[in-house]
């Protein structure tokens, strides 16, 4: 199987393409040079375009993103990078004329904020932030191309996922992350949400599973994946006893704002992504065990 892996170099492409390379030909495709990017260069670039498809590729798995916070700073810069890139690399992956597998990796962004009381399959997309209506706009494109018959596609709408890099990321929830790289170390952090926020999460290892695991699937459309959705507080008591550290180190400054983006997220119902055989970390534990295993990884 050959594969097109896009933002190999990021924290998920890292992890996926680490996973592929002993069952896949991987061609890793990213805006920076790194190690596991095969094609370095702009996806809007026809040239960079044509050296990804030099070969045919049975699947194109699309994690390059311009992210949330990032994305409402610079919007142009964002509708190049998830707009205008991604509708051009569906282009060319259809283009080949065999119908690959494309797997895109989407977001809950693309219900709105604040989210509804409950997020089913069902649910009425309904974004607010550019990188949610980003998300849902490509959803609907590569649905419309499946149904057209030149792609099989799938929509992968990602919940958090744990631990990325401390301090490099564009992401308003990075804060989650912090914790575990905090508490690790045993440093003070303060977190801008309070103890009883909720938030949905997945380790990367889980995360980059999932994804593989969509590659070789034939389900179709878009789907929640499970998560893990858990209390802040609860996170922390977890994180503190598997670093062997204490909560009191954690001290809470809520904002409005971020709580209500990343703290108050309602149950996942993700029984089609679960009938599929894609899973969630095996209980909060397990993820925060997960989480800490790859800091080393992360870094």
């Amino acid at each position: 199987m050959r594969v097109l892996v896009t933002g190999a170099a990021g924290f998920v492409g890292r992890a996926v393409v680490a996973r592929l390379r002993d069952s896949a030909q991987v061609i890793g495709v990213d805006a920076v040079s790194a190690p596991g990017v095969d094609v370095h260069g702009d996806l809007a670039d026809s040239a960079t375009l044509s050296r990804c498809f030099a070969q045919p590729v049975d699947a194109v798995l699309h994690l390059a993103t311009w992210p949330g916070g990032a994305a409402e700073r610079e919007p142009n810069r964002a509708w190049h990078v998830n707009m205008d890139a991604a509708r051009l690399l569906v282009d060319k992956a259809t283009a080949q004329g065999h119908r690959p597998r494309f797997v895109f990796s989407s977001s809950i962004a693309v219900y709105g904020d604040p989210l509804p009381e409950r997020i089913d399959d069902a649910t009425p997309l309904a974004p607010t932030l550019l990188y949610g209506a980003h998300k849902a706009m490509m959803e609907i494109w590569l649905d419309t191309q499946t149904r057209r018959g030149a792609i099989n596609a799938l929509s992968l709408r990602l919940p958090g996922v744990v631990a990325r890099p401390r301090a490099s990321t564009a992401l308003r929830s990075a804060f989650l992350s912090d914790l575990f790289h905090a508490l690790a170390a045993d440093e003070p952090i303060t977190l801008p949400v309070s103890p009883g926020a909720t938030t949905a999460l997945q380790s990367v290892e889980c995360i980059a599973q999932n994804l593989v695991h969509a590659l070789q699937g034939d389900a179709t459309g878009a789907m929640n994946l499970p998560a893990q959705v858990v209390r802040v507080g609860e996170l922390v008591n977890a994180v503190a006893r598997a670093a062997g550290t204490h909560a009191s180190r954690v001290t809470w400054e809520p904002d409005p704002l971020i709580e209500a983006q990343f703290g108050r997220v309602p149950p996942l119902h993700a029984s089609r992504a679960i009938a599929a055989g894609f899973r969630a970390d095996e209980g909060l534990e397990a993820l925060v065990e997960a989480a800490l295993a790859g800091l080393t990884f992360s870094r």
